[in-house]
């Protein structure tokens, strides 16, 4: 029974290679109004906690925060390495093993980054480009609590990364939460450098909802190589301009 498991994943990671998902048209969003209270909902939560603690964790040396962000990223690798070998995409899952093993050893576990210094960069993935590579539609455009823009695709694939990084199996009680606790404070770092920016998207003079909802399904769709339609970019960076 073990083999017959065995030659179903490998079957399905061959197939899943081979599969391309269909190239989505506009933008389809029929859960607007309760995506429109969610969204009106983190705005709030941004200005009551995530704006006023990325602030406070600002002051902190930045050579500090940039050590906890090299520790989050490198933590989340792993990770990355399964996605990579799930999409059929060897080459990158070896490239991502060795900048892990590089960046925690000489690097002291993560935070500091020495493999970029000698090539070796991260090359991105998450499961819900996985999921994209398997076939899978990007599914309605929906906003979730805290996390923000997503689709249907993309939510599972944050469930998928959580699940699938082999490091959170193999941390010794009590550690398990030290890597949360890190992304989670990379998140208020960007939250602070990337003030500006966030802040002309969260709260354009237009709709915020559509502004944000544009900047995110062209730029996930462009990470993806999917084909953004030029009247789309107009639509966004009208919509960014307000």
């Amino acid at each position: 029974m073990k083999k017959t498991h065995v030659f179903a994943a490998i079957a399905l990671v061959v197939l899943g290679a081979c599969a391309k998902a269909p190239v989505p048209a506009g933008y389809d969003d029929p859960h607007e109004v309760q995506n429109r209270r969610t969204h009106k909902a983190n705005i709030a939560l941004d200005q009551m906690l995530v704006s006023p603690a990325a602030q406070v964790y600002g002051q902190v040396p930045k050579p500090t925060r940039t050590a906890v962000a090299n520790f989050a990223d490198n933590a989340s690798l792993p990770g990355t390495v399964v996605n990579k070998l799930l999409q059929g995409q060897i080459d990158d899952a070896v490239h991502n093993t060795v900048r892990f093993l590089f960046n925690s050893t000489f690097g002291l576990l993560g935070l500091f980054d020495v493999a970029s210094d000698i090539g070796l960069e991260e090359r991105e993935s998450d499961f819900g480009e996985t999921l994209h590579v398997w076939g899978m539609a990007e599914g309605d455009y929906v906003v979730l609590p805290f996390f923000g823009a997503s689709t249907e695709r993309d939510t599972l694939g944050i469930v998928g990364d959580f699940v699938l990084n082999p490091l959170g199996y193999v941390l010794p009680t009590g550690w398990t939460n030290v890597p949360k606790g890190a992304w989670v404070m990379s998140k208020f770092g960007d939250r602070y450098d990337f003030a500006d920016s966030v802040d002309s998207i969260l709260y354009s003079e237009g709709d915020g909802y559509a502004t944000l909802q544009l900047y995110y399904l062209d730029s996930r769709r462009y990470e993806l190589g999917q084909v953004v339609e030029d009247d789309e970019l107009d639509d966004l960076y009208e919509a960014y301009d307000g």
